[in-house]
C-alpha cells in the first residue's frame, strides 16, 4: 500500500507545473496534499478511481489540505475538534478499517517567531488528538510538519538555531510526539541519510541542495513491522517541497 504526501504550495500553480502527470506516475493508494491555497469551487481536479476530500482555510489563498484515496473510508473528519485550531484547513483524518490516516499542515512559527506561542499550543493539541486516535487503532500521520527535528535534517543547523522550524521548542515537541509511541519512518529506514524535502526559492537553494527535511510520514510504533520503505522524491519539481512516500505491507 503506497502513501504520498506533498506540500504543493498552491495547487493551482502546481497543476501548471505537471502535477497531474506526477500524480498519475506515482500511482498512490492515498495522495495527501498540504498548502493547497484554495477555496471550494476554484479547481475541479479529479482522477479516475479516486475520491477526494478537502479542508479549506477560511482565509482565501492560505493553507488548506486534501486527500485523494482509492479506498473508501469509514469516516472522514476535518480539523481536530478545537475551534481555535480549526479555521485554517490544516488537518484531514480518514478512518480506515485498520488504521487512521491523518494529513497535517503544521503552523509555521513565522518571521521573528511571532507565532511560536500559538505553535506550541497547536503542538500540544495536535499530539493529544493523535493519541486519542492511537488509543483506538494505529495512526499514520503525514505532511509538512514545519520542523527539522535533528541537525542532520537541515543543511546549516548552526546558523538556523533560532529560525522558524529549528527552534529548540519546536524540535522538542517532535521529540515528545515520537516518545509517545510514534516512529519517523524515513529516519528509521535511513538513520544516516541526508535528504531534504524543502528548499527556499531564494539563493538557488535547490540547485545547491541547501534544504531542510520538514515533511514526514510518522506512524504508530506498532506498525513498524509493516514498513517496507520511506522515500523522498527530490527529483520531482512543481513546488518548493518535493513529494514523500511511505510503503506498507498489506
Amino acid at each position: 500500500m503506497k502513501f504520498i504526501s506533498w506540500n504543493v504550495n498552491g495547487l493551482r500553480a502546481c497543476v501548471g507545473k505537471g502535477f497531474e502527470e506526477t500524480f498519475k506516475a506515482l500511482d498512490a493508494d492515498f495522495f495527501c496534499l498540504q498548502e493547497t491555497k484554495m477555496q471550494a469551487g476554484q479547481l475541479d481536479l479529479q482522477f479516475d478511481g479516486y475520491t477526494s476530500y478537502w479542508n479549506y482555510a477560511e482565509k482565501k489563498g492560505y493553507s488548506g489540505t486534501a486527500i485523494y484515496t482509492k479506498h473508501t473510508p469509514i469516516n472522514v473528519t476535518c480539523g481536530i475538534g478545537i475551534d481555535m485550531h480549526d479555521h485554517e484547513g490544516r488537518v484531514i483524518t480518514l478512518e480506515m478499517s485498520d488504521f487512521f490516516l491523518v494529513t497535517v499542515y503544521t503552523p509555521n512559527s513565522q518571521d521573528g517567531l511571532r507565532r511560536l506561542d500559538y505553535r506550541m499550543e497547536w503542538e500540544d493539541a495536535f499530539r493529544a488528538y493523535l493519541l486519542q486516535l492511537d488509543a483506538r487503532k494505529p495512526v499514520i500521520v503525514c505532511g509538512d510538519m514545519n520542523v527539522a527535528h535533528e541537525e542532520i535534517d537541515l543543511k546549516n543547523p548552526k546558523t538556523n538555531r533560532r529560525n522558524p522550524g529549528f527552534t529548540d521548542e519546536e524540535r522538542e515537541k517532535m521529540t515528545t510526539l515520537l516518545a509517545n509511541g510514534f516512529t519517523d519512518t524515513f529516519r528509521l529506514m535511513y538513520p544516516e541519510q541526508i535528504t531534504y524535502s524543502w528548499w527556499s526559492y531564494r539563493f538557488h537553494a535547490r540547485e545547491k541542495n541547501t534544504g531542510w527535511r520538514i515533511d514526514y510520514f510518522l506512524m504508530s510504533d506498532r506498525l513498524k513491522d509493516r514498513l517496507e520503505d520511506a522515500r523522498i522524491h527530490t527529483d520531482i519539481l512543481g513546488s518548493d517541497h518535493c513529494p514523500i512516500e511511505l510503503t506498507l505491507a498489506l
